[in-house]
């Protein structure tokens, strides 16, 4: 989004402010990142659209960075999660399997824990690593940002976090005012392209090229007065015809023209754009600053873009229903088209068809008569050859008294339809109407004709009428055909981490989604249940009892949640039971506030229970009963949070020990390892203590400051820590002291080794796998104590603990 917004725009800000209740936006904190400050919500308050995307809550804008990557399609947006209105950016986050059920996910890229400005941007999946930054088995989600230049970050975990390249300093400077960048790959040249909107003299794109991502260079410069904003650039085949590429540029506004594109310099012999939208296309207005996706599993070129009309009690902004794009031949030269993505039918439930019906204002009548619908989507072809009618048309969200809330009309006489131009093709009108609470978009002839607009539609049982109207005289219609659609809303989990299957549901409670992961408030027992079921399995979990008596995971369980339950009680116990009767406990202190890791492995009537990562189980059982059921999590009495929930052995790969202790900080287990986080110094503690030792693992510093392996420490965490800090060293402390450190690159998101060996006094730490250690000093203050792990002011992994 710019720097510089127009009157229009800082006046809707402003009305919006005064309208709508909303907290100042902040700046977040790198120890708690990714943030999830969303209340909950169904999705169905008045005006939200039900299948057209709107954030949980706050602020949206423009699209950003939209691709498909690992199995989901990822929307980034403009976002200021804390009020209503624009106000300190961020990046919104949310995920599809299939562009119409969409899930609302943490934020993205976040002031405070990212660097630089964070507006408009684009992003791509780096499938080849040539940028190098590929770390783990996933593909890459490379994005770009910041004003006056472009700065980049990355994500190597499918979009859950993100880190900021280099510090996010900018690797494209540029002297003039600028913003917007949008990066694709060149397929001819085998090399990544980026446009960038700046005003160098004027409007106009800068065009850079890449072989890597990271290192750019000024190819051209395309200049032209209605190029404002949110580029866009993207091939399209023509009729198509792969053989006949072209090459389409976009402004913010949906102005467009087509040229050729030779690597360096964007061409077109247009003396002037064409509007792909006729909707309002300002900054607030039903059309603007719309993106494509990259990298779509069929290649195609599918749009999104936002609509700042529509708002309600807790957000404001929407983005259209995606749309799939073509160029086509016209005696004016190559249009594009938008039609809406195919996978709308997904949503489709009832349907009604009509042929060869004459619609004839003298005979009144109504052919959608008997049809009360919220959400829905009409088709019509009418034959306007001899048709004497004035106008034709449809009442959307019709009412008994003759009002309705939109009026979709042709007239006949101007041949436009809602008052854009619209020839007949052939003698035939046709639309198609995609109607939902806040919005309607109108396609026509083949997708050459798009209107995006805001409706406030009232969704009142007695206004969910549909009238098919002529006036003056009668019109043919060849065919119709209403198909309600349902909600795309509440299919997939928005926080709650886990290798379950959905959709999951709730038998007792209510349940919620948080930044640690679902939380749940109920007076008695309350079950949350996913779709996997499983006899023998591994099943593993993070469970906090927040005013909670007692929770745990719930395992060979029926829809209800009957069946075994593995549970922290704060009486005291960790118990397994199953309805009537109490199978097994293991006495030990549990307190609320704090989280506790319980894993689970069945074999036929044999349970085992292990607690906080310990080698033995605290539990070993046998009970028959049931032998096969649904995963899910249980709580009694009271709230509670649970995450990380997970089948199979991946988690935290340690050296034999008992139960693991935190000391400051909160420590999960994820299938990639220990996550710590903490805002200042938290460690988590082992009760193995030895003098002298080798000591080894993984460290990874999502994002913050340091990960360490701690040793000879107290309780308290009080000892030696030997750390990677993102401040470019490697570091040997004790509390007041800094015994010794290495000067070396520490990068976010990646994983080091770390090596320590005592000797008595002496002390080496050895890194990234190097022959010789690159500490070697020498101190008496800690003889003997705890091993275990640190986290400072970061969120961390910490993976493969050995001690020799």
């Amino acid at each position: 989004m710019r720097r510089r917004v127009r009157a229009l725009f800082v006046a809707l800000i402003l009305c919006l402010a005064a309208l709508l209740p909303g907290t100042p936006a902040v700046a977040g904190s790198v120890w708690d990142y990714p943030e999830f400050p969303y209340p909950p919500t169904t999705y169905s308050e008045p005006f939200r659209g039900q299948f057209h995307f709107s954030s949980q809550s706050g602020w949206m804008n423009d699209p950003n960075g939209l691709v498909y990557a690992n199995g989901l399609y990822h929307f980034f947006y403009q976002h200021n999660p804390h009020g209503l209105a624009w106000d300190t950016m961020h990046w919104g986050h949310a995920t599809s399997p299939d562009l119409v059920h969409w899930t609302q996910k943490p934020i993205a890229l976040e002031p405070g824990v990212h660097p630089g400005t964070l507006f408009s941007g684009g992003g791509v999946v780096d499938k080849d690593n040539t940028s190098g930054l590929k770390t783990g088995s996933l593909d890459p989600i490379v994005v770009f940002a910041n004003t006056d230049g472009v700065s980049v970050y990355y994500s190597n975990d499918n979009g859950q976090t993100f880190q900021a390249y280099d510090k996010g300093r900018k690797q494209i400077d540029i002297p003039n005012e600028s913003r917007d960048p949008k990066v694709f790959w060149d397929a001819a040249r085998h090399r990544w392209a980026m446009v960038v909107w700046s005003n160098q003299g004027g409007n106009g794109v800068n065009i850079y090229t890449s072989p890597n991502l990271l290192d750019w260079t000024l190819a051209s410069r395309y200049q032209a007065p209605w190029l404002f904003e949110c580029p866009d650039m993207y091939p399209l085949p023509l009729d198509g015809k792969a053989g006949q590429q072209r090459w389409v540029l976009t402004s913010a506004s949906s102005q467009y023209v087509v040229g050729s594109f030779d690597g360096t310099t964007f061409r077109t012999d247009w003396t002037g754009p064409q509007q792909m939208d006729l909707g309002t296309t300002y900054a607030g207005g039903t059309f603007y600053a719309a993106q494509t996706f990259t990298n779509t599993p069929d290649g195609s070129t599918v749009q999104m873009a936002w609509q700042g009309g529509n708002r309600g009690s807790t957000w404001t902004g929407n983005a259209t229903f995606p749309a799939t794009l073509a160029l086509v031949s016209t005696p004016d030269g190559p249009r594009i088209t938008r039609t809406p993505v195919a996978e709308l039918t997904s949503l489709a439930s009832e349907t009604k068809s009509w042929k060869s019906q004459t619609i004839n204002a003298d005979k009144g009548g109504n052919l959608f008569g008997a049809i009360k619908a919220d959400t829905y989507e009409i088709t019509a072809q009418f034959d306007v050859k001899g048709a004497s009618a004035a106008e034709f048309g449809f009442d959307l969200h019709a009412r008994s008294d003759g009002t309705a809330d939109r009026r979709v009309v042709y007239d006949t006489k101007e041949e436009t339809l809602l008052g854009k131009p619209l020839k007949p093709r052939n003698g035939k009108v046709t639309m198609r109407l995609l109607v939902d609470r806040g919005q309607l978009e109108t396609f026509a002839d083949g997708g050459r004709y798009s209107l995006s607009d805001n409706v406030d539609f009232d969704s009142a049982a007695d206004s969910q009428g549909i009238r098919l109207f002529a006036v003056g005289g009668k019109v043919k219609l060849d065919s119709a055909t209403f198909t309600r659609l349902n909600t795309s809303w509440g299919t997939a989990q928005s926080t709650l981490a886990s290798n379950l299957k959905g959709p999951w549901h709730a038998a007792g409670g209510s349940w919620s989604d948080v930044s640690g992961g679902k939380r749940v408030s109920t007076g008695g027992d309350g079950f949350y249940l996913s779709a996997s079921s499983g006899g023998d399995a591994v099943y593993q979990g993070d469970i906090t009892l927040d005013t909670a008596q007692a929770g745990g995971l719930t395992f060979r369980a029926n829809a209800s949640g009957v069946g075994y339950t593995a549970n922290i009680d704060t009486s005291g116990v960790v118990k397994l039971w199953r309805p009537g009767k109490d199978i097994a406990v293991h006495s030990t202190p549990i307190t609320t506030g704090r989280t506790y890791h319980l894993k689970v492995q069945t074999d036929g009537p044999r349970i085992r229970v292990w607690l906080d990562n310990g080698t033995d189980p605290v539990i070993d059982a046998t009970d028959g009963t049931y032998t096969s059921g649904l995963f899910g999590v249980n709580a009694f009495n009271g709230t509670e949070t649970v995450q990380n929930l997970n089948t199979g052995t991946a988690g935290f790969s340690a050296f034999p020990a008992g139960r693991w202790t935190p000391r400051g900080g909160t420590w999960t287990v994820t299938p990639a390892g220990l996550r710590g986080d903490s805002a200042q110094d938290g460690f988590y503690l082992s009760n193995r203590t030895s003098d002298d030792f080798t000591y080894e693992g993984d460290l990874s510093v999502t994002n913050g400051t340091a990960a360490g392996l701690t040793f000879r420490a107290g309780t308290d965490g009080t000892g030696y820590t030997a750390n990677i800090d993102t401040s470019g060293v490697v570091k040997l402390w004790r509390p007041d002291r800094d015994i010794a450190a290495y000067a070396t690159p520490i990068t976010e998101g990646r994983t080091y080794h770390l090596k320590v060996r005592t000797d008595g006094p002496r002390i080496r730490v050895w890194f990234a796998g190097r022959a010789d250690p690159v500490i070697d000093a020498t101190d008496d203050a800690y003889t003997s104590g705890l091993f275990g792990v640190n986290s400072f002011a970061a969120n961390t992994i910490t993976q493969n603990l050995t001690i020799n």
